[in-house]
């Protein structure tokens, strides 16, 4: 006969905990929108793929991988040499560089768009500049590069994003061994050498995931390419299901930037998994900077401040000007209703997705490493898809099931209450749980880690519930961490746009898609109090990044 210990476990065996199951619900609702858009491109209403492939799709899918290559290019050669320079030399300024470089992370990408045309555009200091100091006329009277144009959307994208690539070979380079190193300047190795045949190969790891993470910016790119007039994927799906009305047709090019950013990180994951370098012992010694005096010293640090000028003073300055020139766009009309819009969907999304990765990596980890194995890195999917693919793999779904919703209440009730989801900022929020899930998962799985297991072990010795354990035992622990996590997760909702102009209700804004109207109207004064004010939250999590890597 059964005891009842024993049937407990019976029953546990067969079906799973409460915990596991919040798991895995979890799971499918970060899933669904990447499984939406699969199903709406393979049967749209109306197949436009013929049409697709042989008119806009070869455009679009050249135009992104000439993107790619170009920020690929740049952000791994920026990255890598700011990270060398600053590592491995000692100079003048090279304190305040470390965390200097960081600084372009906390400015959108687009809003350096919009400073960077605003500068070099024909009416711009620039230009007006050169025309008041040698007597030109015109245009016709000088050559002057195309702003708008593919080469300038690689620059302001590689500004804005090589500091992936410097944060993670920087970390990667602080842990090499100095010993190395020593031997061979003894052998006598010189600069280069060491870093063409030292410092690059064991870099090597590091420089490809911040490549990787910078190209998956790229694709997801829309605010930037759009005002620099770029056609890509990601504007194809706009132009496609906005100005064409063809949601099946804007999924089938979603569907194409899916399969990009999934070779893009098996790429990534293939590169790295023979190329891994451990230092040799486990106190080895750390590199000792070399210092640099005279002209090599201003080298260094001229090349170092090269790329945080261009990211982050210049487009911070043009907004600064724009401001301080009109004090009256600090109080204009929407401003006020787009920062508070954009508080109430960044807030609720970022306690949305940190409680919701804490319920599952809790749950997952007490189901086993096998179930944590199989479910945390396909929870990161969400993250790497761009905000336009969400936004088409929750707007047509969402929008049906309003339409089902709405009908069965009119039926019962005689009365129309509207679009619940769809005509809400909910889905707004739904989006940026999707898109940011990994980033909170991460930060959750990480301090779970740093726990010693034997203290919850102890407490459910003494008689502790998984429950009591979680809220009593774990979260104590982890409040740094999840303040950490709320933090960035709110910040990147704040920067989010593509996702926010397709899902946003009709006269809904946030702070990112005022700053995109504004601008797109040529009304950068109005903009610049909006983009400064997502600046300095970005600044906030620039500074948490930098606290958080103090040994750097």
């Amino acid at each position: 006969m059964l005891t009842k210990q024993n049937s407990r476990i019976g029953w546990h065996a067969v079906f799973p905990d409460r915990w596991t199951v919040a798991a895995l619900a979890i799971v499918a609702v970060v899933l669904a929108p990447l499984a939406a858009v699969l199903w709406i491109a393979l049967h749209p209403t109306e197949n436009i793929w013929p049409h697709l492939l042989s008119t806009v799709l070869p455009r679009y899918f050249t135009t992104t991988l000439v993107m790619m290559a170009g920020v690929g290019i740049l952000t791994a050669a920026v990255g890598t040499g700011a990270a060398w320079l600053v590592t491995m030399y000692r100079f003048a300024g090279r304190g305040w560089l470390v965390h200097a470089l960081l600084f372009p992370l906390a400015l959108p990408a687009y809003v350096g768009a919009y400073a960077l045309v605003d500068f070099l555009d024909y009416s711009g200091p620039l230009q007006t500049g050169l025309r008041a100091t040698f007597g030109y006329q015109d245009a016709r009277d000088y050559w002057f590069p195309e702003i708008r144009s593919t080469w300038a959307a690689v620059l302001v994208l590689s500004a804005a994003l090589y500091p992936y690539v410097y944060l993670l070979t920087r970390q990667a380079l602080r842990e090499q061994s100095g010993g190395v190193y020593e031997v061979a300047r003894a052998l006598g190795t010189g600069g280069w050498g060491l870093f063409w045949r030292l410092g690059l190969p064991l870099a090597r790891p590091a420089i490809a995931a911040g490549v990787a993470l910078a190209l998956m910016e790229t694709v997801a790119d829309f605010g930037t390419v759009a005002h620099f007039g770029v056609q890509t994927l990601t504007t194809g799906v706009f132009s496609t299901w906005l100005n064409g009305g063809n949601a099946g047709g804007a999924a089938q090019i979603a569907g194409v930037i899916m399969m990009l950013i999934f070779l893009l990180v098996a790429m990534e994951r293939i590169s790295r998994r023979n190329a891994r370098f451990h230092r040799p012992a486990r106190h080895a010694r750390p590199i000792e900077p070399q210092t640099l005096t005279g002209w090599r010293a201003a080298l260094a640090f001229g090349l170092c401040l090269v790329p945080f000028l261009f990211g982050f003073v210049l487009p911070v300055g043009v907004m600064l000007t724009h401001a301080f020139d009109r004090p009256d766009v600090w109080i204009a009309p929407g401003l006020g209703s787009a920062a508070l819009n954009t508080l109430i969907v960044g807030g609720t999304a970022a306690l949305i997705t940190v409680g919701s990765a804490l319920f599952l990596v809790y749950g997952v980890r007490m189901a086993g490493r096998g179930l944590a194995r199989l479910i945390l890195p396909v929870t990161l999917l969400g993250y790497a898809a761009p905000g336009a693919v969400l936004a088409v793999g929750l707007l047509v779904p969402l929008a049906a099931l309003d339409h089902r919703v709405a009908d069965t209440i009119l039926a019962l009730t005689g009365t129309d209450p509207g679009l619940l989801l769809t005509g809400t900022s909910a889905a707004i929020v739904l989006a940026y749980v999707v898109r940011f899930f990994g980033i909170a998962q991460g930060a959750v799985d990480s301090a779970f880690g740093r726990i010693s297991p034997s203290l919850p072990m102890a407490a459910r010795s003494l008689g502790e519930g998984n429950g009591g354990t979680l809220r009593r035992l774990y979260l104590p622990l982890m409040r740094g961490s999840v303040a950490s996590a709320l933090l960035v997760v709110f910040v990147d909702c704040v920067k989010e746009l593509p996702a926010t102009l397709l899902l946003r209700p009709f006269n809904f804004n946030t702070l990112s898609t005022r700053v995109y109207e504004l601008a797109s109207l040529e009304r950068l004064g109005e903009a610049a109090p909006a983009a400064l004010v997502v600046t300095a939250l970005g600044l906030a999590a620039v500074a948490l990044l930098a606290r958080t890597h103090r040994d750097l």
